[in-house]
């Protein structure tokens, strides 16, 4: 083979590797050691991808470890084991997944992912952090309307108000860390230029896609998961449906979109179009986030800030 690829399945506590080609297999600790040992046994090889799949919080350290040493290609774990059992294979072990992996790889010539900064896997981790205080705050809010008893309201109280002062510094620190960054800072400058995206929801979106401004149009609207599905078959035409994607994404869009709806004066003209072409309310604000993300994504590429169109 003039190229090699490496299958890894990751699990708790250990890589179990698989090299194809020579059909060489090893496994390794998930640690620091392993890490170290896993870089000795790959040695100084070119490799064309090394193929793996997410596992929670497992994959975490292997990321970090080799994100910019490795042509990593993180998959789908779905689209995996669709490819496993296209290929007739039933079995399902740790050994046999890195095989499959390192075969998905070949097979489908996937490309590298674009390595991780120190910088986006900071951000990422904080924003996770912020969504999970986000969520207790809506719980606490809920919890509270229906508490009687003066001490649990307090206890609920107090807790409501660590809970606001963990977002404002989960606020300040993530703008701090954009803002570090020139790049990133001038990015976020012209995504604020836009009607409809606010101070989080730009954040949100820049920690999400980091690749925004170096994507062609279809595909910003394929990461977020708001590119239709087309569904034909003969004469047989069904409806068109949005699918996949990156959720956390499409989430920060959301609010966006309804704001814009109102206040974007292009983007509003168009959704008051398709209201009155008779398209649904929820179709039509779904239309308006990828109208969000393409103009994002083309004004980042273009280097310049927001405008209405010309009358």
């Amino acid at each position: 083979m003039s190229e090699i690829t490496i299958g890894i399945d990751i699990s708790k506590d250990t890589l179990d590797v698989h090299r194809l080609g020579d059909g060489a297999c090893a496994q390794f600790a998930n640690d620091k050691t392993g890490f170290c040992n896993l870089g000795a046994w790959l040695g100084e090889a070119a490799l064309a991808r090394v193929v793996y799949e997410p596992t929670g919080p497992y994959h975490a350290g292997f990321e970090r470890a080799f994100s910019n040493r490795l042509p990593l290609v993180k998959v789908n774990p779905l689209q995996a084991r669709r490819f496993a059992q296209a290929r007739g294979t039933r079995a399902k072990t740790d050994a046999v997944d890195a095989r499959l992996l390192a075969d998905m790889g070949a097979t489908l010539g996937l490309e590298p992912d674009h390595p991780q900064s120190d910088t986006h896997r900071a951000l990422k981790e904080l924003h996770s952090s912020r969504r999970a205080l986000v969520k207790d705050q809506t719980r606490l809010r809920n919890r509270l309307k229906t508490q009687e008893l003066a001490f649990t309201r307090r206890q609920t109280k107090l807790r409501l108000g660590q809970v606001a002062r963990q977002l404002a510094a989960l606020n300040t620190e993530i703008e701090t860390r954009l803002s570090d960054t020139p790049e990133i800072a001038r990015a976020l400058d012209i995504l604020h230029s836009i009607p409809g995206i606010g101070q989080v929801a730009a954040a949100a979106i820049l920690i999400e896609c980091p690749e925004i401004g170096s994507l062609q149009r279809k595909r910003a609207a394929s990461l977020a998961g708001l590119a239709p599905m087309t569904r034909q078959s003969g004469k047989w035409r069904g409806k068109a449906f949005i699918q996949g994607g990156r959720k956390h994404l499409r989430d920060a869009l959301y609010m966006p979109a309804l704001v814009a709806a109102r206040y974007n004066p292009d983007l509003s003209a168009k959704y008051q179009a398709m209201i009155k072409g008779g398209k649904p309310a929820k179709v039509a604000l779904t239309c308006l986030m990828r109208k969000l993300i393409e103009m994002a994504n083309a004004l980042i590429m273009a280097d310049r800030k927001w405008q209405p169109k010309l009358p």
